[in-house]
C-alpha cells in the first residue's frame, strides 16, 4: 500500500509494527510528504487486527527525528497562511498518533528535537538510549508553540520543567530527561531495541480491549469537561466483561497457564 512517501517505511512482523522514520541525510527531520504518510500509516495499522503493538524509529543510528525540515520552511511556512496550513498539518498528524487505540512507543537513539520530541511525545511510551539528546528549540527560531502541544508536554513532566524546556530552549541529556519523566526508560544502544521488543511483547500478550479502553478512558480524562464522554467509556469496559477474552481470561487463571486473547 502506497503511503505517499519515499521517506516512511511500515514494516509489520507478527503482532509488532514498525513505522521507520526515513530521511537520515537529514537526521529524519520530517518533511511535508511525511507527516501526510503517518495518518495513511496509523489507518491500515489500524484496520490489521493482528497488530498489538506500534514501534516508531528513526533510520541510522544518528537521530529519531531532528524536528521539522527546515529546508521546506521558506515555501510552507513563510506566509500566514502557509504558516497555518503547516502547523494544522502536523497537528493533525500528531493528534492521529496520540488517539491511536493501538499501544504505541517511540525508540529514541540520538536526537529528539522539536518536532521529533512533538511526535515521540504523542506516542503512548518513550523508550531511549542514554546517547539521546531532547529539546524544544523554538525560542531560538521565533516560532509560536500551539497551546495543544504545550499542554501535552506539561501533563507529561509538569508546569517547572515544560516551563524550563521551552524558555531556555537547551539540550536535555538522557537523565535528565529520565529524571522529569520525558521517557519512561533508558536502555544501551546495543540493547534498546531488545528492550523495545520486550515491551512489546508484554502489550502483545495482554487483552487487547482491555488496552484500548484504558487508553481511551485516559484520552478522555485528558479532554476539557465539556467534551468528556464517559459514555464511550463505559461502553468500552462494558464490551471487555462482554467479551471471549474475558472468559478466556478467567479460565487460564483457574487452569493457570497463560491466557490466548483474541481481541474479541
Amino acid at each position: 500500500m502506497s503511503h505517499g512517501s519515499d521517506r516512511m517505511r511500515l514494516v509489520k512482523e507478527g503482532p509488532l509494527a514498525w513505522i521507520i522514520l526515513d530521511h537520515p541525510q537529514r537526521r529524519n527531520a520530517m518533511s511535508i510528504d511525511m507527516w501526510r504518510a503517518m495518518p495513511l500509516m496509523l489507518d491500515e495499522l489500524e484496520a490489521d487486527p493482528a497488530i498489538r503493538a506500534i514501534v516508531l524509529k528513526g533510520a541510522g543510528d544518528e537521530a529519531f527525528v531532528a524536528g521539522a525540515d527546515i529546508s521546506e520552511f521558506e515555501t510552507h511556512r513563510g506566509a500566514p497562511e502557509a504558516v497555518l496550513a503547516y502547523e494544522e498539518l502536523v497537528d493533525s498528524a500528531n493528534g492521529r498518533l496520540a488517539a491511536c487505540p493501538i499501544p504505541t512507543l517511540a525508540m529514541i537513539n540520538g536526537f529528539c528535537i522539536g518536532g521529533g520530541l512533538a511526535i515521540a511525545l504523542s506516542c503512548d511510551l518513550r523508550i531511549a538510549s542514554p546517547r539521546s539528546v531532547f529539546a524544544i528549540p523554538a525560542a531560538k527560531l521565533g516560532l509560536g508553540y500551539r497551546h495543544g502541544g504545550i499542554r501535552v508536554l506539561m501533563n507529561l513532566v509538569g508546569p517547572g520543567f515544560a516551563r524550563e524546556i521551552f524558555f531556555t530552549a537547551r539540550q536535555f541529556n538522557a537523565d535528565e530527561a529520565l529524571n522529569m519523566g520525558l521517557v519512561n526508560q533508558l536502555a544501551m544502544e546495543a540493547e534498546l531495541e531488545y528492550k523495545v521488543r520486550e515491551i512489546c511483547s508484554m502489550i502483545a500478550a495482554n487483552a487487547p480491549l482491555t488496552i484500548r479502553a484504558a487508553k481511551q478512558a485516559m484520552l478522555e480524562i485528558d479532554r476539557e469537561p465539556a467534551d468528556f464522554n464517559g459514555d464511550l467509556c463505559e461502553q468500552m469496559v462494558q464490551a471487555c466483561f462482554e467479551s471471549e477474552d474475558y472468559k478466556e481470561g478467567r479460565r487460564a487463571f483457574m487452569e493457570k497457564r497463560k491466557p490466548g486473547f483474541q481481541g474479541r
